[in-house]
């Protein structure tokens, strides 16, 4: 499988608000996919096999008055159909590459207890298992 990866910019715009359903939960809105690009605290990686978008990973950049900038990683996607194939894999190392060259120097993430692909991924990352209790409110969940 010949897969790239890109970092999109605020020129993307067309090429986020033209990937095909089933990517992201929803259609993208083109209000907030311009609010999403034009934000330079935002950052969001696809992954295309040809011009078919079948991965995504998006996160933001959180600056605190006390300590250096972290990096939340907001989403992970694969479509169905393309899963276990890498491309979640390549597209969090993405993510931490583009973060680092940001400054950030934490890198963190939160995933449901029964996202059983998403814990894998993760462990496989290496990544740091914490354990802890999550709230939402105005429906964030």
């Amino acid at each position: 499988m010949d897969m790239t990866l890109k970092v999109l910019g605020t020129e993307d715009h067309a090429l986020l608000s033209n990937v095909p359903a089933g990517l992201f939960d929803n259609p993208i809105d083109p209000v907030e996919a311009t609010r999403f690009l034009t934000d330079p605290l935002h950052h969001i990686v696809l992954a295309f096999v040809d011009e078919l978008a079948v991965g995504m990973g998006s996160g933001t950049v959180l600056y605190h008055p006390d300590k250096k900038p972290s990096f939340f990683i907001n989403e992970v996607g694969t479509r169905d159909g393309w899963t276990r194939q890498g491309i979640a894999t390549a597209v969090c190392n993405r993510l931490f590459t583009l973060a680092r060259s940001l400054g950030c120097e934490g890198i963190w993430l939160g995933t449901e207890a029964d996202n059983d692909a998403a814990i894998g991924l993760y462990r496989a990352l290496e990544g740091v298992e914490l354990r802890g209790v999550y709230f939402g409110w105005d429906d964030a969940l």
